[in-house]
């Protein structure tokens, strides 16, 4: 019997050969790339160092921090943990992406990482790993801070789930859009637990950057992962494709339609999966938008933006954040930056902002946002209205102060 993608990724990495890798099995795994960011990886140090003796860390080549919740640190303890990080690398010999670089997950997928790998971190989206069909996994700290120290750990195979997507997006439907798009069709328990490869035409056309933006959404969707085949990608991804068998065994096959996605999305609070089309809410009054996180930070999506407002001024609060530090050095370059800054939007610092309650994007009681963030649940964002869309819908509603795809 064929293999999937995901039981194709266990396969490859078990340290047990006599487990068979099939749904249901508990399997223990070597991980490729071990991280901690600064959410979490004070705790991550202060498990090693209390649980442990000897050597802490398996291997300092594959292990990294990674700081982007808050970063620079706004408040003393987030300044004393980042810290103490910092400390315990210099001591063991392990990097640290300081400050500067940008959401950790990106310098990963941008920098480390290949098809097929296996990566875990003390983040909740980083079954992001997906864009480019490897196993991306969020832990919490004390499951993260035994794979420092062993180099391995175990899960259980999950089911894998097939969607193939028919049909053909129009020039208005971003990355975005889609992965709303299959928000509104599977909600949060359809394809909960579950492994999902993503197939079609329209697939294989997506960017890197769209791929992102799709993958990073699978923690709202209830997924383990959204596997994306490589294929269209070109070089250097494709050099090491992963791709599943013929003849693999899902728990189920979806065709989506993309002919259905007439227009933009946007979600409404409180859910991420209260989808529905722009026309639902267009005029609505917005105070703030937000254009950043994992899932909309990327260069493209910036510079579309810049390609929508440049000449002209935004009439509500606007925050941009992108993902890193390159990003932001190629914005800076190509004068993106300036044209962003004249649209009369507060540039940011590369990290994840007010995404995970950073520095930049938060929202105060009452206040309704156009985020291009993952989650729209109170407090995730703040106390306002938070309203999940592409960065190009918050561009143009930014334009008119309400919200509108025109």
């Amino acid at each position: 019997m064929g293999q999937t993608m995901m039981e194709k990724i266990f396969s490859n990495h078990s340290t047990d050969k006599s487990i068979p890798v099939k749904p249901g099995n508990i399997v223990w795994i070597g991980i490729d790339y071990r991280t901690a960011r600064d959410f979490g990886g004070a705790n991550v140090v202060n498990n090693l160092e209390t649980n442990f003796d000897g050597d802490l860390i398996d291997d300092t080549t594959k292990t990294m921090f990674t700081f982007d919740t808050v970063a620079p640190a706004k408040t003393i303890p987030y300044a004393v943990n980042q810290h103490r990080c910092r400390q315990f690398a210099r001591k063991n010999g392990i990097d640290v992406h300081d400050v500067d670089e940008g959401i950790g997950s990106h310098l990963l997928i941008d920098q480390f990482v290949k098809p097929g790998m296996t990566v875990v971190g003390t983040d909740s989206h980083f079954n992001i790993m997906g864009a480019i069909a490897s196993f991306g996994q969020g832990m919490g700290d004390v499951d993260i801070s035994y794979i420092w120290k062993s180099g391995k750990t175990w899960f259980e195979v999950p089911g894998s789930v097939k969607v193939t997507f028919v049909g053909k997006r129009g020039p208005e439907i971003r990355g975005k859009d889609i992965v709303l798009f299959m928000l509104k069709k599977f909600g949060s328990r359809t394809l909960l637990g579950k492994s999902v490869e993503l197939y079609g035409e329209e697939i294989e056309k997506l960017s890197l950057d769209e791929r992102i933006t799709i993958a990073s959404m699978g923690t709202e969707m209830g997924t383990i992962s959204l596997l994306i085949p490589v294929k269209g990608l070109g070089s250097p991804w494709e050099e090491t494709p992963l791709v599943a068998d013929a003849d693999a065994q899902y728990d189920a096959e979806y065709t989506l339609n993309l002919d259905e996605l007439t227009e933009p999305q946007i979600s409404a609070p409180p859910y991420p999966h209260n989808v529905k089309n722009i026309s639902e809410l267009a005029g609505k009054e917005i105070d703030t938008v937000f254009i950043g996180s994992c899932t909309n930070g990327r260069y493209s999506d910036l510079k579309l933006v810049a390609d929508i407002v440049k000449g002209k001024r935004i009439k509500c609060n606007g925050f941009i954040v992108p993902s890193t530090r390159e990003v932001y050095g190629d914005l800076l370059k190509d004068g993106i930056i300036m044209t962003l800054f004249e649209a009369g939007f507060v540039v940011s610092n590369p990290g994840c902002g007010g995404c995970a309650s950073g520095q930049i994007g938060m929202t105060g009681y009452g206040e309704v946002i156009i985020s291009t963030s993952n989650r729209n649940f109170k407090g995730k964002q703040g106390n306002g209205e938070v309203h999940l869309a592409s960065p190009e819908l918050a561009a143009r509603s930014a334009l008119k102060g309400v919200m509108s795809a025109d």
